[in-house]
């Protein structure tokens, strides 16, 4: 008599699917969140890396990311038509967005985007 092992095949299909996709989050390596409730983003470009946010780890009081967009489907999910562009994420939701001018260089200011989440920070008491 044979067994029919036609269950443990569809079985470790489903393990196997479940594993690349695993495998394949976490193949860009980049996320967006950060361990503090206010995270600051920089999203830029390889290509633009001229152009970084040189203060972006200087601001207080936040998570800082910089994400390359060139690397995933950053650019789709949150709509970055310019590099670069820095969102102020509160609780995982945007809060403020700044983006670079037509030279690709951003106008902000590090006293703009901490006077932000100074707001930000009082608007929370």
């Amino acid at each position: 008599m044979k067994k029919d092992y036609s269950i443990w095949k569809l079985f470790g299909g489903y393990i196997l699917i479940l594993l690349l996709m695993l495998i394949s989050n976490s193949a860009s390596g980049q996320s967006y969140t950060c361990d503090e409730d206010i995270c600051v983003v920089e999203f830029n470009a390889s290509w633009n890396s001229a152009n970084n946010v040189e203060w972006l780890h200087k601001l207080s009081d936040v998570g800082t990311k910089r994400i390359m967009i060139d690397k995933g489907d950053w650019q789709k999910e949150f709509s970055i038509v310019v590099t670069p562009t820095i969102i102020i994420f509160v609780n995982g939701k945007e809060s403020k967005r700044y983006q670079a001018n037509i030279m690709m260089q951003m106008e902000a200011k590090q006293t703009d985007v901490q006077d932000k989440i100074d707001e930000i920070i009082m608007e929370e008491f």
